[in-house]
């Protein structure tokens, strides 16, 4: 594969200038968001003391321009600023609500945003919800999301594993199934294509060891491969057993990739624990894009 091409800027150009799909970061926090509820450590009282620190729940706008329509990956707690965030970013250019959103699992973090759909919120009208078997059937099933479905505020799309889904003449997204906590539903990744480009998306996943594709194999195959980077080691909570929470740590990807150095480069790191440096210390950001890899920030666009 060529070396990667995508351009990757911040919000400093307007994104009403695009003529092709882009994908714009939204967030890269854990599902609990940064500050942290209940945080009083160095980690967060930063954030605490200064709101211009936050950081929202891990979340992706894909956008067409030419088709003038968005698409939302994770229905996050912080969907209604991530909205307007994008509303505001694109100046008004796209419709308020996507044309779809795009769901990996049942985790707090990942859908519970679809309530502000509801009519104690915004009210909406069938919005397409994209999941796999398993979740879609939870979804319908179980309230409050039932409610939503009987309300048509939501409108249910099952995704099949591994059949490309396809949104526009320049887009399709292709759901898989990664090895997670599954008390719910099924989790899923994502690897979305635009513009001859191929942009991984796995912000949840078990142990790399735990699933049946190497990361290395997939990673060769895209351009951009957003990875789950929870936590960077094992000591950062000293109270809970990680066998609960089984991540792949920070310093493991990076040592599956030691011997692959030229794939460094594609790899961003996204959906940090509040206790993970990355997310809130720039001296261990910089440290890491050293070695190679990349930290995904939110705001950046990818096109």
């Amino acid at each position: 594969m060529q070396s990667v091409r995508l351009l990757l800027v911040f919000l400093i150009a307007s994104l009403t200038s695009y003529t092709q799909p882009f994908i714009q970061i939204l967030g890269v926090a854990q599902d609990g968001g940064y500050p942290h509820m209940g945080c009083t450590k160095s980690c967060c009282e930063l954030a605490w003391k200064d709101a211009s620190k936050k950081q929202f729940v891990v979340s992706l706008a894909l956008g067409d321009p030419t088709a003038k329509q968005w698409w939302l990956f994770e229905a996050t707690p912080d969907i209604k600023e991530q909205l307007q965030a994008f509303q505001q970013s694109t100046k008004g250019a796209y419709p308020y609500l996507p044309a779809g959103i795009f769901v990996t699992h049942a985790h707090m973090g990942h859908y519970t945003g679809l309530m502000q759909l509801g009519r104690e919120a915004l009210g909406s009208n069938q919005v397409p919800v994209y999941a796999l078997p398993r979740f879609e059937k939870y979804l319908r099933e179980n309230g409050p999301w039932s409610q939503l479905v009987k309300l048509n505020n939501i409108q249910l799309k099952q995704l099949k594993a591994d059949q490309p889904k396809t949104l526009t003449e320049k887009i399709r997204v292709t759901a898989f199934i990664v090895p997670h906590r599954d008390e719910y539903s099924e989790t899923a990744g994502f690897k979305i294509e635009f513009s001859g480009k191929q942009v991984l998306f796995i912000p949840d996943i078990d142990k790399w060891e735990k699933w049946n594709v190497k990361i290395e194999d997939l990673v060769e195959q895209v351009d951009v491969a957003l990875v789950d980077a929870t936590f960077y080691s094992a000591t950062e909570l000293p109270n809970r057993s990680m066998s609960e929470i089984p991540h792949p740590l920070v310093v493991e990807t990076m040592t599956r990739f030691e011997s692959k150095p030229e794939l460094k480069p594609r790899i961003y790191f996204i959906h940090f624990n509040h206790t993970n440096s990355l997310l809130w210390n720039k001296t261990e950001q910089d440290q890491l894009r050293k070695q190679g890899f990349n930290v995904a920030e939110t705001g950046m666009i990818i096109r």
